[in-house]
This record gives C-alpha cells, sequence and structure tokens, in this order.
C-alpha cells in the first residue's frame, strides 16, 4: 500500500519497516526453527520403532502432538519470549536428548520393565505435563489479553449501561 501511494505522490522509496516488523519476522523464524527440530524429532521417533517400548513412543507422540498444535497455535496468536523459549527447548533438546539418551544405552537395558526404560518415561511425563502446561498458559494468556482489551473497551465505551460513541464525549 505504501509503495501505491508512494508511486502517485512520488516518494518511490520503500518505506522504512518498523521495529516490530523485525521482531515479527524474528519470531516467525523462530517458530519455523522450533517447527523443524520437531519435525526431526519425530522422525527420530520413527525411525527407532520398534527399537522403542510402545509406552515411550506413545509418549512421544502425545507431547509432538501438544507441541505441534501449539506451534500452529503460537504462529496465529503470539505467546511471551518465555514461552517460545520453553516451546524451542522441549522440541529441539529436552525430548530428542532423552530420546538420543535412551537409544545410546546397552540394548539389554532398553526392554519395557528396565529401571533405564521407568527413567525415561518418568522424563517423558515431566515433558508431557509441561507441555500440556505450557499450551494452558499460552492460551490462557491471549484470553486473559482479550478479555483486558475487552474490559476496556467496555469501560471506555459503555458508562453505567449507556453507550457513548466516541465522538460523543468531545460533544457533551
Amino acid at each position: 500500500m505504501a509503495k501505491f501511494f508512494g508511486s502517485l505522490f512520488g516518494n518511490g522509496r520503500e518505506p522504512e519497516r518498523a521495529p516490530d516488523d523485525d521482531l515479527s519476522t524474528t519470531q516467525a523464524q523462530e517458530l519455523e526453527q522450533t517447527r523443524g527440530a520437531l519435525a526431526e524429532l519425530r522422525s527420530s521417533i520413527r525411525r527407532a520403532g520398534s527399537l522403542l517400548p510402545p509406552l515411550a513412543s506413545s509418549h512421544m507422540r502425545q507431547i509432538d502432538d501438544v507441541l505441534r498444535l501449539l506451534i500452529d497455535y503460537v504462529a496465529e496468536h503470539g505467546a511471551s519470549t518465555e514461552q517460545r523459549v520453553l516451546l524451542h527447548a522441549i522440541a529441539s533438546d529436552y525430548l530428542p536428548t532423552s530420546l538420543r539418551v535412551y537409544r545410546a544405552l546397552p540394548p539389554e537395558t532398553q526392554t519395557e520393565t528396565s529401571p533405564e526404560t521407568e527413567k525415561l518415561l518418568e522424563q517423558l511425563d515431566i515433558l508431557y505435563a509441561t507441555a500440556l502446561d505450557l499450551d494452558h498458559q499460552v492460551r490462557t494468556g491471549a484470553i486473559a489479553e482479550l478479555s483486558a482489551h475487552g474490559r476496556f473497551l467496555r469501560d471506555r465505551f459503555d458508562v453505567d449501561g449507556v453507550r457513548i460513541h466516541p465522538g460523543a464525549q468531545e460533544a457533551g
């Protein structure tokens, strides 16, 4: 739009980008990195296939499902820096590290009832609970923000149940 008006009025140069544009681009790139890490993790889980105990594989896929949907939600609605960092860390570090460490153990310790498998399942339970909590925080934060905006608008334009139009305040 700015290019169009610039061409009409002789400006012709590209408008300078606001700092928020750079921030949004950085956040979008960050989310794409997280999405890529999650896709790589998903491939690692598939490659491990039957070598993982079924319960561990199931837990990892549940975490993957929560994170995948959360990434989509954050891409559309945003999240705090801390929330995005945690999301990225779970997808690119915490979960892959748990899988990698478990897979590096001797095969005889990778049975469904081994202490090593129990430890892995415990870690996955913690990661799943963390992913669900993060999902809840992000979605609740967005709801709380919308609620705050709604209260502001209600307070601004609805005094004692009588609707006031913004222009009517100046005249009265």
